[in-house]
């Protein structure tokens, strides 16, 4: 359970150090208007998102046991945290957050990491779709400038909600928020390795500014962007808190071991390498503890940022540790200038994020799949959407490996979407 980071530290040199330096600079630019866009459709304050990429992604990178693995807030925490933070406000999502992360540090301890291959395909396929739709339909308001009576927060009620609120759009809110989306397309498809995404909602922020046009920027509505991290303070505790937290923690927990794993695994085939497990266990145990102690959201290994990382050179943790100062450093000395940043261009890059999770390339191949995968993964599909990210995991994995009792066909070998 050795950290990767001291394994390639024994032969590390200067040489090594540009490519990884420049790697980590690559990802910050990423990271940053994905940080800012999580923590705001989470329910959060902007910073939020900024604490976790920089003391969960630090502390993921310095104790994981991937190589080239780039931690920090990530989609599929939206529906869980904003559901936390409803219910409980944000000090129990806090709450919820240190005790996921303890939850992690017992599963590394007791060599939980390869447990992963138990955990059905179908299951994360299904609540990874429903997880990129609520996303999506969460992000209309913004991208299309809509106003008017509170949106539910229950998926059927806010489509009528929606419906209702359709007089109000906004053509210049949604000129920044479309404009954003094709540039990020465009930046993509173009250039791949440059840092597209914080140039296009640079230049789509630029262009209200310039233009004077009525759209809300970070600033706006959230006020001033703190210029440092807070002081690190341990939530209240009370064992009724902690009781009625509990579920809200495993969820947590579950998904940050489940993502991070499925991220290392893609990494592994990018760079030829192989991860261990439980010392990446370890890392999200400590990387949620950290970012709950200063208040930040729920951390992850991000397979986009991991992918970004090795795309640009990115060989070994050092990385992922300059690309967790480089975001410390705009904090302290950019955040007037990151709060300028459209609300509408975030909603735009939440939008694209979301179809990215969904991997429209696989639905064909997830219908040709056996009958009771694709029960399986509807299932688990709608009652995300419909019902409880809590009740989709419990009965899609119980139903899952059920099914997989039954079966001897099932390949351990999966290919996880882009979160």
């Amino acid at each position: 359970m050795t950290p990767k980071l001291l394994t390639t530290l024994k032969t590390y040199s200067w040489r090594a150090f540009w490519p990884d330096a420049v790697a980590g600079v690559t990802v910050a630019m990423v990271a940053l208007p994905l940080s800012f866009a999580i923590a705001i459709a989470s329910g959060a304050d902007p910073a939020k998102g900024l604490i976790t990429a920089i003391v969960g992604g630090f502390l993921i990178s310095a104790l994981g046991g991937s190589r080239v693995q780039i931690g920090g807030p990530t989609g599929a925490f939206i529906v869980v945290v904003f559901s936390v933070i409803s219910e409980h406000g944000y000090d129990g999502l806090v709450l919820a957050t240190l005790m996921a992360g303890v939850i992690l540090l017992i599963a590394g301890a007791f060599h939980a990491g390869r447990l992963i291959a138990f955990i059905p395909e179908a299951v994360i396929n299904g609540f990874t779709i429903g997880i990129a739709i609520i996303i999506a339909t969460s992000q209309l308001p913004d991208l299309f400038g809509l106003t008017g009576r509170e949106v539910p927060a229950e998926f059927i009620p806010k489509l009528a909600a929606l419906w209702e609120m359709r007089s109000t759009a906004s053509l210049p809110v949604f000129a920044i928020g479309g404009g954003s989306m094709v540039l990020i397309v465009v930046f993509r498809r173009l250039w791949p390795r440059f840092p597209g995404l914080i140039v296009a909602v640079a230049l789509s922020s630029a262009a209200v500014a310039v233009l004077s046009l009525p759209v809300d920027t970070i600033s706006d509505r959230f006020g001033a962007l703190p210029r440092g991290l807070p002081r690190p303070q341990m939530p209240e505790v009370s064992l009724a808190r902690l009781v009625e937290l509990l579920p809200s923690a495993l969820i947590i927990a579950f998904l940050a071991g489940v993502e991070s794993l499925l991220s290392a695994i893609v990494a592994d085939r990018m760079i030829e390498g192989r991860h261990r497990p439980n010392a990446e266990l370890l890392a999200q145990g400590a990387a949620n503890v950290g970012s709950a102690l200063f208040a930040g959201l729920p951390a992850t290994g991000a397979i986009a940022r991991t992918a970004t990382n090795v795309r640009a050179g990115g060989r070994t943790p050092v990385a992922g540790i300059v690309h967790a100062f480089t975001v410390l450093v705009v904090m302290v000395v950019a955040a007037p200038l990151a709060g300028r940043l459209a609300m509408p261009a975030l909603a735009g890059l939440l939008l694209i994020t979301a179809w990215n999770m969904s991997e429209p390339d696989k639905w064909r191949g997830y219908w040709r799949a056996p009958r009771s995968d694709r029960v399986l993964l509807f299932l688990t599909l709608i009652l995300t959407v419909v019902a409880d990210l809590t009740v989709a995991i419990g009965v899609g994995v119980v139903l899952g490996l059920l099914l997989r009792l039954k079966r001897t066909d099932t390949p351990d070998d999966w290919t996880p979407r882009d979160v």
